[in-house]
């Protein structure tokens, strides 16, 4: 099973899912989002925001593939490209922070640490940019039968499952930050693990015995 991050470009633009595609609930104001709505094409708004951001920023997205197959994907930016952002009771984003403004595994690949893979690929993404944290607003009752809503806003469980903190409770939409420093780290703890597994050895030692070295006559007297 292959597995690759790529970074959105309005040509993979694409392969979000449908829904997620004619969203503009975070790169709009709300005034303007429900406007767009009901234009009957806010698929338009969200290529133009893509499209500003990429020229303007740079990337602002990554997909994950399996098999060739979309599997899932997050969206990133300043807050200062996400009207959205000002909206929340636990605003507004740290001003050394980007904000990771949703992310979706599309169901049948869920469990299987694509969403992980996503958050280091943005992680890596910024650091280069000298950016020290991702934040986010995560929902504290999603998928809560007696409060429907979108599924806009991630749940808060998600990011606290890849290493996300708290910095601003809230019982609905928690503010959460992760250090782009703790997110890098990820893949040099495993490698650690295993060059501690596997010692010192060299690939040709690992294949043919080691030959044990030649006895010595001893000098003592």
């Amino acid at each position: 099973m292959s597995r690759r991050v790529v970074s959105l470009t309005l040509d993979t633009l694409e392969d979000l899912p449908r829904p997620c595609r004619q969203c503009v609930y975070w790169e709009l104001d709300p005034v303007s989002a429900d406007r767009a709505c009901a234009a009957g094409d806010p698929g338009l708004e969200k290529e133009a925001w893509v499209s500003q951001t990429l020229l303007e920023w740079g990337s602002c997205g990554k997909l994950v593939y399996v098999d060739g197959m979309p599997a899932g994907f997050v969206l990133y930016a300043p807050p200062a490209y996400v009207p959205r952002s000002m909206a929340f009771p636990t605003s507004p984003v740290s001003a050394d922070a980007a904000l990771l403004m949703t992310a979706n595994v599309v169901p049948a690949f869920a469990g299987g640490g694509l969403g992980r893979m996503l958050v280091q690929g943005v992680a890596r993404d910024l650091t280069k940019r000298g950016i020290k944290a991702i934040e986010a607003f995560g929902d504290a009752k999603f998928g809560d039968a007696a409060d429907p809503t979108g599924t806009c806003v991630a749940p808060a469980d998600f990011f606290l499952s890849v290493g996300f903190k708290t910095v601003r409770p809230h019982p609905r939409y928690p503010r959460l930050r992760l250090e782009l420093r703790t997110a890098l780290s990820w893949k040099s703890d495993v490698e650690y693990a295993l060059e501690k597994l596997l010692g010192s050895m060299s690939p040709e030692t690992l294949l043919r015995p080691v030959r044990p070295a030649p006895a010595t006559r001893s000098t003592a007297r």
